[in-house]
């Protein structure tokens, strides 16, 4: 099967126009000055983006502003946000995941969207273009865009003017006439073209390569040839693309939650009957909702084992919805709700009618999932033994939607039988300092010891029990350890160590004696 052309789509959206950076929309008569967004660069203070206003000034990006000033003195001045920028752009990413699920970003004001197969669903590469230019500009952007076979030649037209749709192996062509400011090469590349009388790209194209190579670097003659559409320039993807995407659009907008909810499940039982047509089940699942004003909320579930149910989803999703902080404002309305599995599992079939312990874990595993679907999957955790004599890195705490089969099947150091437990039933997750005011020189307990502003009299003690610290690791190296497990006069149970060992450790920087501190790192019950 022969694989169809490349396709993609530049977009640039970097010059808003004046009235988003106005704090309040122009009265009747009132005179619009010219507005430009300034920047420090090399340190100069130079425009960074301008309205039309200013460009029928004279203007241009790059200008200093002490020249603008000069050139028009009614200039008005905006600093240069580019935080606010970035997320400017993110989010006209994200609407733009309607299109595609390949998008990329192309710093610091410009998007590639692959719409290689995907064109037609929206009426062809001029209706997409239109669609995406025509939402923007709407919304305020003055709107530049191009489609090419290669996303370095689309770039190049879009610098340079809008609407152009270059067929295959015509990219040459369309870009031989643009000046060579439009690779953004940088501008010392720029300026040595034109010291060279190379002044648009068709002129560079038509010198030999080595040429090219040897005078301006390899990176540029690629760039160059990229452009002429003759080198592949694949694009890197903001989000990795789903294993399967199922999707509903609507010709009117809603609203209502239970038609959200109602959609939501009969695009749950599509995308399990496109899984099993290949055996597979969700591990990881999002759903998007794409909103008629172009905000996009996405809300994603994990899930402990590949889950092959439509009803599992629905339900694992209207607990993540109800559990939300923000509730799923839908606006205006919803166009697209889309469900897709980021990440699936082959499903190992099992018996299942016989086994108990089958049923058993299915029911934990989904139990966990509903759990971490409500309030997070960080906080259900399971605990998994540590090849280690350190009481604090023992026991390693991970998500138990990832990790409880293995959990299941840990060996635990077991108890010897009639004898005290030697691990306390609460293992602080830092050692408390303790007091002591004397101690039976050199490795015998405290007699007494103020913790938390009280002080406990010592009635019975069992130790030492000596752990030294794991020297050979990184940043595992510190002083020798003594347990002892303390009883005081009111019955309770203590856990508590010297940090070091009398005349045994070795001095500090300083070449002072290291100083003995006593910690309780436990109570037992």
């Amino acid at each position: 099967m022969e694989r169809a052309p490349t396709r993609i789509a530049s977009c640039d959206a970097i010059r808003p126009q004046s009235e988003l950076r106005s704090s309040r929309p122009p009265q009747a008569g009132e005179v619009k000055y010219p507005s430009v967004v300034v920047a420090k660069q090399h340190n100069a203070i130079l425009i960074h983006s301008l309205d039309e206003a200013a460009v029928q000034a004279g203007l241009s990006i790059g200008l200093p502003l002490a020249n603008a000033r000069a050139i028009c003195p009614e200039l008005t001045v905006f600093d240069a946000d580019e935080v606010a920028d970035r997320k400017t752009l993110e989010d006209i990413a994200d609407w733009c995941d309607r299109f595609t699920p390949l998008v990329a970003l192309d710093p610091p004001y410009g998007l590639f969207l692959d719409i290689t197969g995907c064109a037609h669903l929206f009426g062809g590469e001029r209706a997409l273009l239109q669609i995406v230019s025509g939402a923007l500009s709407r919304r305020g952007f003055a709107v530049s865009a191009a489609i090419a076979s290669t996303s370095i030649c689309a770039r190049t037209l879009t610098r340079q003017t809008s609407g152009k749709i270059i067929a295959e192996g015509e990219e040459a062509e369309a870009v031989s006439p643009l000046p060579v400011s439009a690779l953004g090469a940088g501008d010392a590349i720029t300026a040595g073209l034109r010291r060279a009388g190379l002044k648009t790209i068709g002129d560079v194209a038509s010198r030999g390569r080595h040429e090219i190579t040897a005078r301006f670097g390899a990176p540029f003659t690629t760039l160059l040839q990229q452009a002429l559409g003759q080198g592949d320039a694949p694009i890197s993807p903001r989000k990795p693309p789903p294993d399967y995407i199922v999707e509903k659009r609507f010709p009117e907008p809603v609203t209502t939650g239970t038609v959200i909810a109602m959609n939501l499940s009969a695009l749950a039982q599509m995308l399990v009957t496109a899984m099993d047509k290949q055996g597979k089940g969700a591990r990881r699942l999002e759903a998007s909702f794409f909103r008629t004003d172009g905000a996009v909320r996405t809300i994603s579930v994990d899930t402990g084992r590949p889950v092959t149910k439509a009803e599992v989803i629905d339900r694992l999703f209207r607990e993540r919805l109800d559990a939300l902080n923000d509730p799923l404002d839908p606006g205006f309305g919803f166009d697209l709700i889309r469900l897709s599995a980021s990440r699936t599992e082959i499903v190992v079939q099992q018996q299942r009618d016989l086994d108990a312990n089958v049923h058993d874990n299915d029911e934990l595993s989904a139990l966990i999932d509903r759990i971490a679907a409500r309030i997070g999957g960080k906080r259900v955790v399971v605990h998994l033994p540590e090849d280690t004599h350190i009481p604090e890195r023992a026991v390693l705490s991970v998500p138990a939607q990832h990790h409880l089969a293995v959990a299941a099947q840990a060996a635990w150091p077991e108890r010897i039988e009639g004898e005290p437990p030697l691990r306390p039933l609460r293992l602080f997750d830092k050692p408390e300092p303790i007091k002591v005011p004397f101690a039976t020189v050199p490795d015998g307990p405290p007699h007494q010891f103020t913790w938390r502003r009280v002080t406990h009299a010592v009635v019975r003690v069992e130790g030492p029990e000596r752990i030294a610290m794991e020297w050979w690791k990184p940043n595992g190296g510190g002083p020798t350890r003594d347990y002892f497990r303390i009883e005081d006069e009111a019955g309770l149970r203590f856990w508590i160590f010297r940090d070091g060992l009398y005349e045994s450790e070795p001095a500090d920087a300083e070449g002072e004696p290291a100083s003995i501190r006593w910690f309780v790192h436990g109570l037992f019950a």
